[in-house]
């Protein structure tokens, strides 16, 4: 068995110590608990959807080196103080002198595993990673990691999965977007949020409805189930500039059952046991393993109508 932690909480945009402290808190409850891998969502360090408003300058000015920058640093002293994995997401400044979506996995040992985002569309001033991110771990199984958009193409979740991941840290900025298509998701109105002390039924009815979870279960679980590991799904929650995250942290098992999952309307921490003995059992698993790659050549082939991230998220 390992004990994995999925959080949820309403980050403060640009304020990186309150954002740290707020992490600092669940490690804190994570560790009581022992827990052994604890996962943060997406740009939870830095903020997100004010980031698109931003110029160069100012998102430079909020990117840090990873691993030497100091909310990195952060992370790995919490790793090695509470024996815990932790990941958590911020912008990178890389030595390329790009800024990029990346998400740090410190490990009790003092290591970080970085993986950058593949489909970054939340500003024209960031750029997208190029590689998939799986790696070893003590407690002798492999994590992988894909950020929000990267976990809507199958292709990404399947290449983790041949590549050896047996969990997928999956974290977030998700939930009360403006999609753009019609049976998508849409906003949620804020006013819902602002009241959710009053009312809170008609919050948590709209992060349960088909803007947040509805929409999460038509196709979260089959990344699980499909490719026969565990995910550990974590968003933020709350207001996010202009719209509303949903929150639903959530850990799935690779036969696409919810293991542990909340819709409170705040800062929340969800909790499970992963069996690892489930893995190769698993259908996914199984059926991977009677693949014939050779008639997938066309899925790597370009089309000739791909678009940016940007574009397609956008347009």
């Amino acid at each position: 068995m390992i004990k994995v932690a999925s959080v949820q909480f309403n980050h403060s945009p640009g304020d990186k110590e309150a954002n740290l402290e707020t992490i600092r808190k669940f490690c804190e409850e994570a560790a009581r608990e022992e827990v052994e891998i604890i996962v943060f969502p997406e740009m939870c360090i830095t903020g997100y959807w004010h980031v698109r408003n931003l110029d160069r300058a100012h998102i430079e000015a909020m990117a840090e080196a990873v691993p030497s920058g100091p909310s990195t640093q952060v992370l790995v002293q919490l790793a090695e103080h509470h024996q815990l994995i932790v990941g958590a997401g911020l912008i990178e400044l890389g030595d390329d002198g790009r800024s990029y979506n990346s998400y740090a996995v410190a490990m009790p040992d003092g290591q970080v595993h970085c993986h950058r985002k593949l489909h970054t569309f939340i500003s024209e001033h960031m750029a997208s990673g190029d590689r998939y991110t799986v790696f070893e771990t003590h407690l002798g199984y492999k994590l992988g990691v894909l950020i929000c958009y990267d976990n809507n193409l199958i292709e990404n979740v399947r290449v983790t999965a041949l590549k050896g991941a047996d969990i997928l840290l999956a974290p977030h900025q998700t939930g009360g977007c403006d999609s753009g298509s019609p049976h998508g998701m849409k906003r949620i109105d804020t006013k819902l949020w602002e009241n959710r002390d009053s009312n809170p039924e008609a919050i948590e009815e709209a992060l349960k409805g088909p803007n947040g979870r509805a929409w999460l279960m038509r196709w979260l679980p089959s990344r699980a189930h499909d490719n026969g590991l565990f995910i550990i799904y974590s968003n933020g929650v709350g207001i996010d500039d202009n719209e509303v995250r949903t929150g639903n942290a959530m850990v799935i098992d690779p036969y696409g059952r919810i293991l542990a999952e909340t819709w409170k309307a705040g800062d929340d921490m969800v909790i499970a046991e992963l069996d690892t003995e489930l893995l190769e059992t698993s259908s996914g698993r199984r059926w991977m393993r009677g693949r014939r790659p050779e008639l997938y050549r066309d899925i790597a082939k370009t089309s000739g109508d791909e678009i940016s991230a940007r574009e397609a998220r956008f347009t």
